[in-house]
């Protein structure tokens, strides 16, 4: 009888979405003023970060609303036999998880993006140091994406495309660090800017100094994957330990429980 009433219950659902009895884009969208209240304040930055400015955060968000609503709701028809109010609180966890699980993941897609960025960044720009020996910075930043990481092209070539319109300025430069804003990317910038600028005679020391920096990103970078190999070999050794630790307890035990067998 149980099932019967659950099918019956999910074919009414269906029914009501089907001819607007109850419509839950409907639902979300007029109660949007109060459902805003849930939307994390750096949402909205994570977001642009992953799908660019043209993304629609509130169409965005309504699905993230929608997704865990449904989730709740098919849970709570799967379970409508044992209700009862821990049942409820149950399904309220299982909406907050659902809701939140999309913001985690474009947080954990932010961070492991911008370690992508920030390990490949300083090889980069040791490429473009040695093209800028022989060319101006505009035309080796131009020769320079061929061979530049995938990450950065895309980047590059908006960087260049303005720089070759026309713009003489900084912002250039400003909004290729903006777009990838790891350590030291705007000061990079600036310095590949003056770079740009610099007289024939000042170029040997402002790439100097440039390089300087550029090695300095490098042995931070090398230093970064070190530690991420230390840490990586420490999780490994921690969770050996952990379950020998786990191992040798149960054959104690069960050497005891066979003990006290036996007498």
């Amino acid at each position: 009888m149980y099932y019967e009433i659950l099918l019956l219950a999910v074919i009414v659902f269906l029914v009501m979405q089907y001819i607007g009895g109850f419509n839950i884009n409907k639902f979300v969208d007029d109660n949007s003023v109060y459902f805003q209240r849930l939307k994390e304040d750096d949402f909205e930055f994570y977001a642009k970060a992953k799908y660019g400015d043209a993304v629609d955060i509130d169409k965005l968000f309504n699905s993230r609303l929608k997704n865990a609503l449904l989730v709740s709701l098919g849970l709570g028809f799967l379970l409508i036999k044992y209700m009862s109010g821990v049942m409820v609180l149950l399904l309220f966890v299982a909406f907050f998880g659902m809701f939140k699980l999309p913001y985690l993941q474009l947080k954990n897609y932010y961070k492991s993006h911008l370690h992508l960025i920030d390990t490949q960044l300083p090889y980069y720009l040791k490429n473009l140091e040695i093209l800028i020996q022989h060319y101006t910075v505009p035309v080796a930043l131009g020769k320079s994406v061929g061979d530049a990481p995938e990450i950065f092209r895309e980047g590059l070539k908006e960087m260049i495309e303005k720089i070759n319109a026309g713009d003489s300025t900084i912002q250039p430069y400003m909004d290729f660090a903006k777009e990838f804003p790891v350590r030291d990317s705007m000061r990079m910038m600036r310095l590949l800017y003056r770079l740009g600028l610099g007289k024939q005679e000042r170029k040997q020391e402002q790439l100097l100094t440039f390089s300087r920096n550029v090695s300095s990103l490098q042995q931070k970078a090398r230093e970064a994957r070190y530690k991420e190999r230390l840490d990586k070999m420490e999780s490994k050794t921690m969770r050996m330990l952990i379950f020998t630790g786990i191992g040798v307890m149960a054959l104690l035990l069960l050497s005891i429980l066979q003990t006290f067998n036996g007498i």
